[in-house]
Order: C-alpha cells, then structure tokens, then sequence
C-alpha cells in the first residue's frame, strides 16, 4: 500500500485483495521484507543515494557467503594434487557433461582422464566432501542495512572491491536472526529496456510515453502471446512459458499475473499447472468444497497458485491466526533447508479436516502448500511483473524495430543473444543495417528506411572485444565521415587493433572497402596513430592512394567471420549455405525444416538439424534437457529425456550444430520433437570459411609491409 501510493508500483492493493500479513503481521516482530527493483544501469545511482542520505557509518551492503559449487571444488582440490591445467579444464568438461556423482569410469575416460590415477579419484572425492561449504565472502546483490546506531557497534564494516562501496561483514541470515532492517536494491534490465523504448519513441516519433499512459487491454498484444510470440518480452520469454502461452491463452491482465506465477517450481512441483489448464479449457468442472474457498480461490479457478493464496487457505479452513499463517510463509521459504514445515502438517489437515473438509482434500492441501517451498509466487510481484509483461508485449507489437533497438542497448539481459534479438526483429518487418564506422555509434540507433519506416542501424557494442571509449571516438571525430582506415586512425587515435576488430566485423563497407580489402589495409598501418606533420602528409597520401583490389570471399567465409567477429550475420543463415553446399548437402537429406513441423502430424517420425541456440535444464524438470534449435526458417524445439541424454551427452551438451531424430509432439500449437538419437555436426560449421581466410590476408600484409 506504502509502494503503492508513493507511485513505486502501479499494483493496487486493494484492487487486487492482496493479503496484508503477507508482509507485515503482529507476530513477525521484525522489519518487512522489503525489494524494490531499479533499472539495472542506474542502480549503482541509487545506492550511492543510500550512502550519502544515510551515512556510511550507518548504511552498507550485506555480505553473502559463496560456497563451494562442482566446478569450483573440483579446480581447487585439484590444484591440491597438482593435477595440471588441461586435467583441471578436462574436470570442469566432465563437470558440465555430467551433473550426476560420482563420474563413472567410462565418463572420465571420455573426457580424456585415467580413471586409475589416484590424485584423480582423490580430487573427486574430496570435492564432493567439499561442495556446499564456505569458500569465501562476498557482497549481496544489493542488500542494503540500514541502521539507528552506528554499524561499527555491531560488526566490522569492510571496503568492497567496487570502489565506493562498504561492506558489512554479516550475511542476510545473521542479519534475520538480529532483526536488522535489510532493503534489497535490486537492478532489473528491463525496465531500463523498457524506457530506452519510451525515450526512442519519443525522439523519432514524437509520441511521450510512459508505463501509466500505455493504452490498456489491447486485444492485437493479447493475440501475439497467444501465439508465443514473445522473444524479448519480459518474463514469457522462456521456452516453458512460450509453451504455456498457446495454452492459457491470456485475454486480459489478470491473465497474465497467473502466467508469470504459475510456470515456476512451486506450482509445478504442487500438481496445479494441469488443473488450471483444464478447468480453463473447460474440460474440468470448476468447484469449490466450500464458500470461503470460492473468495480464496475463485480467481484462480479453484486451484492455489499464489503465496498468499496458501496463507488464505490455513486461516479460513484451518483456523490458522494471521500470525500463525506469516509462520507458514516463513516455513514454505525455509523447508528445503532447514525441514521447518512438516510441523505445520497435523496443525494443517487436522484444523481443515475439524471444519468439515475431506482427509484426501486437506492432504491434497498440504502437498501444494510443500510445492510452494519450491520458490512459488506471491500474486503482488507476479502483478507488477505482469505490467511489464503488458509494457514490453505492446513495445514489442507496435514498434518492434525501437523494442529491437532497446534490447540491443540493454544486454546483456534474457534468455536471447543478440543473434535472435536480430532475426526476430527481420521477422517482424524490421530492416537492419550493418555496423557500420561512419553510421553506427557505441549503441543501436534508428534510422529512417527507404520505405518511409524505420530501420535499425546495428552499433559498435556488437563488435566482440571493442571498447566503448574507441566506439566514443570514432563518433566524436567523424565529422562528415571517414574516407580509408588510415584517415580513421588518424583522426579518431585509434591503435590497430582496434581497426583491425572493425575490419573483421566488415565495418568499413561505407568506404567500399569489402572485409578482405581493409583487413589488407589495416595491416599496413603503424601500431599506433603517428603525430606531427609527417604524419598528415603520409595519411594524405594513403588517403589518394587506390586500395588493393583483392578476390571476393566464399559466401560462406562471409558468413563464418560475422560469427566470429559479432556473433551473428545478416547474410544467408549457415544451415542455407550447407543444404547448398555439394558437400555436406548430404547430412540434411531428408531433415525437416523448422517451419514443415507445423504441418506434420502428431507422433511422426521426422529429422531436424539446426544451431543450438538455447539449452535450459530446470532442476523441476528430473533431468529432461530441453533444445532450441535454429535453422533458416525459424526455430523448433526438443525434449531430450534422461536416458537419450545418457547417451549423447556430449552432443546434447557441447555440439553448436546438431542433428535431432525422434518423433513429433503436437499439443493445440505447442509443438515439440521428443528426441530418439542425437548427432553433433559442429564440424562442419568450420568448413564455411577457407583455411586462413581470415587470418592469412593480415599476416601476408604484414609481412609486405
């Protein structure tokens, strides 16, 4: 309610009915919890805010102790037994191939190990005596402790390794069982997304926006989630949640707080997702064993989806006092640590069971209520994250070349590279343009297109290994623009290495340099911009001077270098040019496309090859992998179960190209191909570019020189 009318959160409490003891009861005797989420790039303003209003000797950042993980116990255990650093970087392989202990014989083999050494078996033992213990403190993501008395009167502060930053030396566990006031300052990229949008509305279309001023209940952003369009939109983003979206199919924003709450493992893990869907499909009656259920549940149809909801259910059928129901919540959170909330269980079915309910109903209850301690929702987040769900589904419907832009400005940030941001954006009618040195500045700008729309122009920030500082002055110098690379030494002070990046990502096109061309040309240049008269003179010459006319590359050089040099390509996708190529056309005979899955039938055997450019593993999910591939007509996705991924691990894991033979799930419009047998033909990604395509023409320029 505070939040809400100081204008923090657009969720009104009272319209939503949330629970009060949720936050703040009697019986907590303690401060409430309370997070508070800033754009992420400007979060760093609000904590030094903190520091100055409060003082540093009674405001720091909490600590947060690291412990032990897999990876990071094997490495240190290992450098124990001396195992050297191709052993170390074999176990951390393993590791990422293999998540269950301990490694079999034939696993470690596999990654190139002797089962038999002893410092082996030694170090993976130890290790996993290891995991979970203390390894060192660190700071809390942006817990900040507030206090009445100087904070040296209770504990130590330290000096962060950020500069400008003070540390007290306690974690957020300590500070709980002192009652300390903790704040969380929390950074969230989107919405910095989401007002880098309103900002480029604004300046190439006039029109001021703001989260409040969006037009409401738009039916055409419904009708875009339904059909799990939504790359880029906050929150259903994921592969679960596109698969939830054709499902649920939200209509409205209520619709939306439930798909935000209700794909997570507590929901998932307490047997409510399927019960909804088919209460909402229809296919199941909606009912209510009694009318204080109806105003608990009603909303969600019957069936509990949210924290609060829980906390209702024990007052109203159960006969838990508020307070007694804030110990529930407080449970929920801490049962997979400390196993707090099978205490709760006779207090629970008995109290419900006295008020008239069935014994398998209060017992149903409960075995949600234990699903909750898997990380369920409370409806007031789910509600404001639902608004930017609505915000960033609207940006992304009605302007999705300035959506584009914006998340290209806000990375890293979501499930999807730059790559997919890109081709999603071309998908949706956007015209991209390359980086380019006398067009693109450090970020992605909009640019008027030749159709009266907008394009958008690809900045220098996608240029892996260049410097925002180098980006900085390459605009500030360029004037009415730069004519050859030796001009832009001269006058942006840039070392070679840095042209010799731009070269690479093919950013000299403007100059009517191709890449081979000002590769050549780069590599004549000095290490560093020369100074004085001399200088000018020789760059005035070479400014005159014809470039060196050299053979066009591959189609397929071409594109390997985009990839290599930003990541993606807006060339032919790499999956086109080898179904072309006579010589690896072969390994896709008979492989379906993304866009053929739709009219295949359910259960069909069918064959797919794409990049693998998503690969999630959730811990709810018992060990199924799933894979997003990518092909030049779309992306498809893949079930991999737990015994198939036993089998191909390595190809599941660690192929970039792969082959997928299974058969086809259809459920309405989510579509999946449950995956039988898996082939890495990351091999032949590497045929694209020639041998010393790239790296030959440098050397070769640099030696003339």
């Amino acid at each position: 309610a505070i939040c809400y009318c100081l204008g923090i959160t657009a969720v009104d409490p009272a319209r939503f009915d949330l629970l009060f003891e949720r936050f703040v009861s009697r019986g907590r005797k303690e401060p409430p919890d309370i997070d508070v989420d800033f754009e992420h790039e400007r979060r760093e303003e609000v904590i030094q805010y903190v520091y100055r209003k409060y003082g540093r000797e009674r405001a720091a950042l909490a600590a947060t102790v690291i412990t032990y993980r897999a990876r990071s116990a094997l490495r240190d255990i290992g450098k124990v037994f001396g195992l050297g650093e191709d052993a170390l970087a074999a176990l951390s392989r393993a590791t990422r191939l293999r998540r269950e202990e301990p490694f079999s014989p034939s696993s470690l083999r596999e990654a190139g190990l002797d089962p038999r050494d002893r410092r082996v078996a030694l170090t993976l033992r130890l290790a996993r005596e290891l995991a979970g213990f203390p390894r060192h403190l660190s700071q809390h993501p942006g817990g900040f402790v507030i206090t009445r008395r100087p904070l040296h009167a209770l504990c130590p502060i330290a000096n962060a390794a950020m500069e400008d930053r003070t540390v007290l030396e306690w974690d957020k566990d300590d500070l709980d069982a002192l009652g300390i006031l903790k704040i969380d300052v929390l950074g969230l990229g989107m919405l910095g997304c989401i007002r880098k949008s309103f900002g480029l509305i604004h300046e190439n279309y006039g029109r001021k926006l703001c989260l409040a001023s969006l037009p409401q209940e738009d039916p055409a952003v419904y009708d875009m989630l339904c059909e799990a369009d939504a790359i880029g939109v906050f929150q259903v983003e994921s592969r679960a949640q596109m698969a939830m979206l054709p499902r649920l199919r939200p209509r409205e924003f209520y619709d939306l707080v439930i798909e935000v709450a209700i794909v997570r493992p507590g929901p998932i893990q307490g047997d409510m997702v399927h019960p909804y869907l088919r209460r909402r499909s229809g296919e199941e009656k909606v009912s209510f064993p009694s009318e204080e259920l109806r105003k608990v549940l009603g909303k969600t149809l019957g069936v509990p989806i949210f924290q609060e909801q829980a906390m209702r259910i024990a007052i109203v059928a159960a006969g838990f006092t508020a307070d007694e129901a804030d110990g529930l919540r407080r449970a929920m959170a801490a049962w997979r640590r400390h196993g707090s909330l099978e205490k709760f269980r006779s207090r629970f079915i008995g109290g419900m069971t006295e008020r008239g309910y069935r014994q398998d109903f209060a017992e149903r209850c409960f075995r949600q209520i234990e699903g909750f301690s898997d990380y369920g929702f409370p409806e007031s987040h789910a509600a404001s994250f639902a608004h930017l769900v609505y915000a960033s589904a609207w940006l992304k419907h009605h302007y999705p070349a300035v959506f584009a832009c914006a998340l290209l400005n806000s990375q890293p940030m979501g499930f999807y590279r730059p790559a997919q941001i890109i081709r999603d954006a071309r998908e949706h009618g956007v015209e991209i343009r390359a980086v380019d040195v006398n067009r693109s500045n450090w970020d992605s700008m909009l640019e008027p297109a030749n159709d009266g729309s907008t394009a958008l122009r690809i900045g220098l920030r996608e240029i892996r290994g260049m410097a925002r500082e180098d980006a900085t002055r390459i605009a500030r110098a360029r004037g009415n623009g730069y004519r050859s690379p030796s001009g832009l030494q001269r006058r942006a002070g840039l070392p070679r290495a840095t042209l010799e990046r731009l070269a690479e990502a093919d950013a000299f096109a403007s100059m009517d340099l191709t890449r081979r061309e000002a590769l050549w040309a780069v590599a004549l240049l000095p290490p560093k911009p020369a100074g004085g008269l001399a200088a000018d003179l020789d760059v005035m010459a070479e400014e005159a001077e014809e470039p060196a006319r050299l053979p066009l590359p591959e189609p397929g050089e071409e594109v390997a270098a985009d990839y290599a040099s930003t990541g993606f390509s807006l060339r032919p996708h790499p999956l086109a040019l080898l179904r072309e190529d006579p010589r690896t056309t072969g390994y896709f005979t008979g492989a379906a496309r993304a866009t053929d899955l739709a009219r295949l039938p359910n259960g069909a055997p069918v064959r797919l090859a794409g990049l693998v450019i998503v690969r999630q593993r959730p811990a709810t999910a018992r060990g199924v992998m799933f894979l997003t591939l990518e092909d030049e007509t779309g992306s498809a996705n893949a079930i991999v179960w737990p015994d198939i991924l036993d089998a191909y691990r390595r190809a599941a894991v660690a192929s970039r190209l792969l082959s997928i033979r299974g058969r086809l799930q259809r459920q309405g419009k989510v579509i999946h191909v449950i995956a039988k047998r898996l082939d890495d033909l990351s091999r032949l990604l590497d045929g694209l570019s020639a041998p010393g395509a790239r790296s030959g023409i440098p050397t070769m320029a640099r030696e003339f020189r």
